[in-house]
């Protein structure tokens, strides 16, 4: 009878064991889905936020590109000549300050 017991008795842990191993397989297989869930995820904010980058990337090259046509002195020179009717004083009017 004891050997009975003894063989129930290890039967009964290698159940329990299987079970808790079970266990441990479970949680490991729903982290795999979890992690790969959440990585999905961050990939597709990722690429909405590159997206973002490159169309602001191409916005402030615009915004360079007409930063340098507005203040071109060419540019500074004809508004101040026709809209703002500004001309150049005359030679005879500079004046040299010393210290």
């Amino acid at each position: 009878m004891s050997s009975e017991r003894t063989v129930g008795s290890v039967s009964a842990r290698v159940a329990v064991a299987n079970v808790i191993l079970l266990g441990f397989v479970l949680l490991s297989a729903f982290g795999t889905i979890y992690s790969t869930h959440a990585c999905r995820g961050l990939y597709a904010s990722l690429q909405v936020l590159e997206h973002s980058q490159w169309y602001l990337q191409e916005d402030y090259g615009r915004l360079l590109l007409e930063q340098s046509t507005q203040g071109s002195h060419y540019r500074v020179e004809k508004v101040a000549r026709g809209e703002l009717d500004m001309v150049a004083p005359e030679p005879s009017r500079f004046k040299v300050v010393s210290k």
